[in-house]
C-alpha cells in the first residue's frame, strides 16, 4: 500500500511527535491496521485506535494505489469518536 503525506500532515505529525511522541510509523501503523475507520466529512475516511488513554485518528482520502493522509491527530475525548 501506497500512502502519501500531505504537507499539512507532515507539519502536524511533527506537533504531535513533540507533545506525546506519536511517530511516523505509528500513524501508518494506524492506517495500515486501525482499530476502527468511520466517515468524515466530503469522501474522507478517518483511521482511529486507541493510544496513550485517548484515540489517534487519521484522516484519509483513498486514490489509486494507496492512500493520502490528510491529517493527524490524538484527542483524550474517546467517546467523542470511538463508534460502538
Amino acid at each position: 500500500m501506497n500512502i502519501i503525506w500531505t504537507k499539512h500532515a507532515v507539519e502536524r505529525l511533527k506537533q504531535w511527535e513533540k507533545t506525546i511522541g506519536i511517530t511516523q510509523e505509528e500513524a501508518e501503523r494506524v492506517l495500515r491496521d486501525p482499530g476502527q475507520v468511520v466517515d468524515g466529512d466530503l469522501g474522507v475516511k478517518i483511521a482511529q485506535a486507541k493510544s496513550r488513554d485517548g484515540v489517534l485518528r487519521i484522516p484519509f482520502k483513498e486514490e489509486e494505489g494507496g492512500y493520502r493522509i490528510i491529517t493527524v491527530y490524538w484527542s483524550s475525548r474517546v467517546e467523542r469518536y470511538w463508534k460502538g
